[in-house]
């Protein structure tokens, strides 16, 4: 699984870490450019995960979305609910990525950008040198 992009939607990013794990799919994810927000959820839910040095992986806390026209009562139980999911996000990417749980959280608050080489310090990725021979080899592929 190829990933460029800045994110979006949670609940995406739980539903697809969620197919790869409860399918048992054994996906190797390469990050190409940036996976950031919610798409570091199915990155950190590949079996192997690999990155070049530019790649970027921006960690923060979840942002709160809503509707102009929001009633009081519907406000007060988002919040609700995102105090629990927003509790819940670390310790998921702290078990999928086998990573501390108080390490995530030094990434995501207030939030923080990391480089590819930084992943690959903290034992979460593989390094591919794009110029360096065949990226299929690097990465164990036939």
């Amino acid at each position: 699984m190829w990933f460029d992009s800045g994110g979006g939607s949670v609940y995406v990013g739980l539903a697809l870490c969620s197919i790869i794990r409860l399918r048992g799919l054994r996906v190797t994810g390469v990050v190409a450019g940036e996976c950031s927000s919610a798409a570091i959820l199915p990155f950190a839910a590949c079996e192997q995960r690999f990155v070049t040095p530019h790649s970027t992986l921006l960690f923060h806390p979840m942002r709160w979305q809503s509707a102009e026209d929001v009633r009081l009562e519907e406000a007060t139980e988002w919040a609700r609910h995102f105090k629990n999911l927003e509790g819940d996000l670390d310790k998921l990417m702290s078990r999928l990525f086998d990573f501390p749980e108080e390490k995530i959280a030094t990434w995501t608050n207030p939030g923080r950008f990391i480089s590819g080489q930084e992943l690959v310090d903290a034992g979460l990725a593989k390094l591919v040198d794009m110029f360096g021979g065949d990226l299929w080899s690097q990465m164990g592929c036939q």
